[in-house]
């Protein structure tokens, strides 16, 4: 029996693809979780051609932006304050729909990330921040696959999460095979 597929952030991996070019490696999910799964590892901001080392992002509240958690936001560079919004909006899109095919069995997200961030991820509205956001892609992917089990990072430290996700990702790669949709409102929202 082939290995479950399992979308993962890049930088986890260990890839030096963070915005300052260094990388957040999980030993845990490297070399114990690694084991048992195939990774499909992505990198939204590289991906979709910020390079490394680049300007670190944030969300920004905006009426025109793109719904994350509770708000409408824009992606923006923290010092030169370019709207990346348009093109992270494209990208997710269209990777959403090779994720899809790929036959994906669950996803581990980056903790804080304004494009990977399950929840509590910071949200900018003037001077005022909250920490109520979810990343622009982590918002895409469980709108798109919301039956796909989906952690962040440092929950699967807790050992009960942790074997908790990983039944969810076993049981999910038993299902029978489909090709999934995604619905229409996940990607046009």
């Amino acid at each position: 029996m082939s290995r479950p597929r399992v979308g993962i952030s890049r930088c986890l991996l260990g890839d030096e693809v963070r915005y300052d070019g260094g990388h957040q490696r999980d030993a845990l999910l490297v070399d114990t979780l690694g084991r048992y799964v195939e990774w499909v590892p992505v990198c939204p901001e590289v991906e979709m051609g910020m390079g490394t080392p680049r300007e670190a992002i944030h969300l920004v509240v905006s009426s025109d932006g793109i719904p994350s958690g509770e708000h409408r936001v824009r992606l923006v560079g923290v010092t030169s304050g370019q709207d990346w919004t348009t093109t992270m909006d494209s990208w997710r899109r269209e990777r959403l729909a090779a994720l899809a095919a790929a036959g994906l069995s669950g996803y581990v997200l980056k903790k804080d990330s304004p494009s990977c961030g399950m929840e509590h991820v910071r949200v900018h509205d003037g001077s005022s921040m909250t920490r109520d956001g979810r990343g622009l892609f982590a918002q895409a992917l469980v709108e798109a696959m919301p039956n796909l089990p989906v952690e962040e990072d440092e929950r699967l430290h807790d050992p009960r999460l942790r074997e908790d996700f990983i039944a969810r990702v076993f049981s999910f790669s038993r299902l029978p095979a489909t090709s999934p949709s995604i619905p229409a409102r996940a990607l046009n929202a």
